[in-house]
């Protein structure tokens, strides 16, 4: 034991991140934007130090073409499978097919 009494936690968030991305690629995106919001809700449900817990996610995927919200945010989590459950708590999804993203920046 080293006596100081502390226990480092390392950033869950960059390993997390890196996982959601990886899960992603099955949904063949043109765009991904992931931002891990954990540090603005820590001290609330579902949050844990070294945050990983609470992301907003921008996805432009071809696949999501003619499919309603429901059935896209389906696929995300589909794809994201278990993470959604341990460690995602909160996912703000906003996902569109490239034509709905022309003339937008």
């Amino acid at each position: 034991m080293s006596g100081h009494g502390k226990t480092l936690i390392a950033p869950a968030g960059p390993h997390v991140a890196q996982q959601i991305r990886a899960r992603l690629a099955a949904l063949e995106p043109l765009a991904v934007d992931l931002v891990d919001e954990s540090a603005q809700h820590a001290g609330h449900a579902g949050s844990r130090p070294g945050g990983g817990t609470h992301w907003r996610l921008a996805i432009v995927s071809p696949l999501f073409a003619g499919q309603p919200t429901v059935a896209r945010h389906r696929m995300i989590y589909r794809a994201l499978g278990e993470l959604m459950q341990d460690p995602i708590h909160a996912l703000a999804i906003t996902a569109r097919s490239p034509e709905e993203t022309k003339g937008k920046q």
